[in-house]
């Protein structure tokens, strides 16, 4: 579309100092003659682009045209770029590398190896290491269907394992502890929820469209939740398992108990989740107390046993 063209020049342009016809066109695959004809609609638009000829030559947009640069402090400006460039890196599209390009161009030549190197600092790289290999398509159907309103459909894995089909209409994109999450209204249940993208297969973007209904934000902090499910046991550990212990509890937590091991004042949750938790450490943590689920571990570990008799 020529509209969306004519906004990419113009943000190139506030990003680079100069750049030619030619690579322009051959960006946006339309004939040098056609970036001529943008250009000359831009500054019909009334932001003032120069051409200058010869070697290094090209278009630029007068110096005297742009923003004072000096608006945001060299900390902004960093603040700013890591978060885009961290997004930009999982949700792929034009808006955000539009909006790069705008930033950009606030940098001041006299601070832009400051502001790089302050950027380099800190890497925010929310990309899974491995994982689901529909995420990034997924994020990129939802983020359609959020922008135009329509309707997704969905399989999905829901609790214990049970599939099932919903229809569901798209409200926020969540990320939370690594993982990417849908808030929508599912039409099967009439009300909001939260659907996990890993547990989704052949999302599908609906023609139907839906009229925004009054939008319940998800509940993401269980701080005080927990705090009245959560117990303290006592697990020992083998040492070669402490790092994966870590991600759950602090080094606060940790006492020695001899050369290769350490009894760990562990934060648990009856359910599930956390048995299999334990279970994931294998032989290399041992639960002490308290001794129902000290019991119960043994109980499951019998029954894991008992599959390799068979």
């Amino acid at each position: 579309m020529k509209v969306d063209r004519l906004v990419s020049i113009i943000m190139i342009l506030l990003d680079k100092k100069r750049i030619g016809a030619q690579e322009l066109a051959d960006m946006f695959e339309v004939s040098p003659r056609t970036i001529y004809r943008d250009i000359d609609a831009i500054n019909m638009a009334g932001i003032p682009v120069r051409g200058a000829a010869g070697v290094g030559g090209g278009f630029e947009i007068m110096k005297e045209y742009k923003i004072d640069k000096k608006v945001f402090s060299s900390a902004d400006l960093s603040a700013l770029l890591m978060g885009l460039s961290s997004l930009s890196n999982i949700i792929k599209g034009d808006e955000l590398i539009h909006t790069l390009a705008k930033v950009k161009s606030f940098i001041p030549d006299d601070r832009a190896k400051e502001i790089e190197l302050k950027l380099n600092q800190i890497c925010i790289d929310v990309s899974p290491w491995i994982g689901n290999s529909n995420l990034q398509r997924y994020l990129e159907i939802i983020k359609s269907a959020l922008q135009e309103n329509r309707v997704l459909s969905f399989g999905y894995i829901a609790h214990r394992g049970n599939s099932t089909t919903r229809t569901v209409e798209p409200y926020q994109l969540v990320m939370k502890s690594s993982h990417w999450y849908l808030q929508g209204y599912c039409q099967k249940r009439s009300d909001f929820r939260l659907f996990r993208l890993s547990r989704m297969s052949n999302l599908q973007m609906q023609e139907e469209t839906f009229a925004l209904r009054d939008y319940q934000k998800p509940t993401l902090d269980f701080t005080d939740i927990l705090e009245t499910l959560q117990t303290t046991i006592k697990i020992r550990i083998h040492k070669s398992v402490m790092d994966r212990v870590l991600d759950y509890c602090t080094y606060e937590d940790f006492s020695p108990a001899g050369d290769e091991y350490f009894i760990v004042s562990f934060p648990f949750i009856e359910n599930e989740y956390h048995y299999d938790i334990l279970l994931s450490f294998g032989d290399k943590c041992e639960c002490l107390e308290p001794k129902h689920i000290r019991a119960e571990m043994k109980c499951r570990i019998h029954n894991i046993a008992n599959l390799y008799e068979k």
